[in-house]
């Protein structure tokens, strides 16, 4: 049996609310009981809106976070005692959200794309030539090296950071958001360059996203993850054509579309003062309108 590169082992992570005294009056819960797994070379997309706990699972598989209880495998080996250590980082690294924020405006390309080289004791004297390797891996000139961010355009940016990225020779990439501030044009051409690198360099990984429609076409299994909960997962095309959680129709339901067939597809959600409700709201009206049918066959 082939171990999944990731695997999550109902994972929690609970934040303590205190009062002005500094007493615990109760917690949040972030990640509340999650599990699921990723094979090799596969692309697994954790969707959600913001506040649905999905950067704090990336955090926690990075060794930011701390988790309250449950276990994290990377390809077949917990990660508890290995937080922080060069072994951990050579294993999975992160594409974060905003590329301007990410990398520091001081320093120059080459200098941003070396510092994991430096700090995983890469050989001073080859360093010049993998950095122009990382970048013409992310279809980028040898030249930008040179450049500073402030020279760069958004999408360049978060090609530097992925060729930063990839400078340790990763197994797993975890893609926080990776294009959401990037333009619709943008965001194409940075998901064609990560299928094109995932098939060159057998990488696995976990594309965390609130953007249904790039999740359709990038992923190949799906898990939408609702307060800290995954209330549905499964191959992407299955979830999409024939949602089961009142949740996951409510995300679909908000994807923009630009043709009546895509229109057909969309499910179809009630709205209420104009607006669409809440994933609670329709499971309300759901059960409402069951009793209401029950009610009706009843004989008077």
């Amino acid at each position: 049996m082939t171990v999944p590169m990731l695997e999550i082992r109902n994972l929690s992570k609970f934040f303590p609310i205190r009062n002005a005294f500094g007493r615990h009056t109760g917690d949040v819960r972030a990640v509340d009981d999650v599990s699921f797994s990723i094979e090799r070379g596969a692309v697994y997309g954790l969707a959600g809106e913001s506040g649905s706990g999905k950067s704090t699972i990336a955090r926690m598989i990075m060794g930011l976070e701390t988790p309250t209880s449950g276990e994290i495998r990377i390809d077949g080996e917990s990660i508890a005692s290995s937080f922080g250590t060069r072994a951990h980082g050579k294993k999975v690294q992160m594409v974060f959200q905003n590329p301007g924020s990410s990398l520091n405006p001081r320093r120059t390309v080459g200098q941003s794309v070396a510092v994991p080289l430096d700090a995983h004791g890469h050989p001073g004297r080859d360093r010049a030539r993998r950095i122009s390797e990382l970048l013409e891996m992310v279809q980028l000139p040898a030249n930008f090296a040179e450049r500073f961010p402030h020279e760069l355009s958004g999408g360049q940016k978060q090609r530097v950071a992925i060729a930063r990225a990839l400078a340790v020779a990763p197994k797993l990439l975890v893609l926080d958001e990776p294009t959401s501030a990037l333009d619709v044009s943008v965001q194409a051409r940075v998901i064609d360059l990560l299928v094109d690198l995932g098939r060159r360099l057998d990488l696995t990984f976990l594309f965390i996203s609130h953007d249904l429609s790039l999740m359709r076409n990038f992923a190949g299994r799906v898990g939408i993850l609702y307060r800290g909960k995954i209330v549905e997962t499964g191959p992407t095309s299955d979830v999409f054509v024939d949602p089961q959680h009142d949740y996951t129709r409510l995300l679909l339901a908000s994807v923009p579309v630009i043709s009546a067939e895509e229109e057909a597809m969309r499910p179809k959600i009630p709205l209420i003062d104009g607006e669409i409700p809440t994933a609670e709201k329709l499971i309300e009206i759901r059960a409402l309108n069951t009793k209401n049918s029950f009610n009706e066959e009843q004989p008077g």
